[in-house]
Parts: structure tokens; sequence; C-alpha cells
């Protein structure tokens, strides 16, 4: 009668590993985007004042865009998931115009060369 209910112990094991590899339960270094943390939406939202200047090839670009672009550059990676998410898309950011962005401001740190999407950081 033992040997019954190891088995059952064994199955049931089983059974429960099974059940959260099909739900997807995996590591943290894989759960998190590109953001870490942080929700791409709401990380889009932070950039608002750069939307005109993301916008128009020749909109003068405000101190607080550059301020923020600034921030977001810590994180190419980010930002260009930022750039490319449904708020941007939204607010009529385009993406192949907000990656002149951090020129516009002269930030000296910017990824130059850096690839999002089919743009490329100036």
């Amino acid at each position: 009668m033992e040997t019954p209910v190891k088995y059952m112990f064994v199955l049931a094991f089983l059974l429960s590993m099974t059940i959260s590899g099909l739900n997807r339960v995996v590591g943290t270094g894989y759960y998190y985007g590109p953001c870490g943390k942080h929700d791409i939406e709401k990380e889009a939202e932070k950039l608002e004042p750069c939307t005109y200047a993301a916008q128009h090839w020749r909109a003068p670009v405000s101190e607080r865009c550059c301020t923020v672009m600034e921030k977001k550059l810590k994180n190419p990676a980010c930002l260009c998931a930022v750039l490319f998410s449904q708020t941007a898309n939204n607010a009529g950011v385009r993406p192949e115009i907000a990656v002149t962005i951090p020129k516009r401001c002269n930030i000296a740190y910017r990824p130059v060369g850096y690839k999002c999407g089919g743009t490329t950081f100036h």
C-alpha cells in the first residue's frame, strides 16, 4: 500500500511541474522586458514633452524634453521600445524623427549607430 502512495506523490509533483512549464513560469531574467520592471507604456508617457519634436524634423526641442531624453538614453533598448509603443504611436510620435532628438539636444552621450527598429540613432 505504501508504494502507490509514493507514486501518487511523484505523479502529483511531475504534474505540477508540467503545469508550471505550460504557464511559462520562468526566471526573472526572462520576465522583464527592455525597460526592466517598468511598464513600457508608462515610460512612454514620460516622454510627453518630446511629442511635438518627435513629429516634426525641424521643431525646436524644449529643455524639458532634452532632460527627459538624456535620462532615457541610459537604456537605449528601453527608449527604442518606448518609441515603438502603442502610447507613442497614439501620440503621433514618428520613431525616425524621435531618434534625432538626442543630437538636436546636443546630448554628448548618445548611442550613435544604435539600431532601433528600422531607424538608427544619429
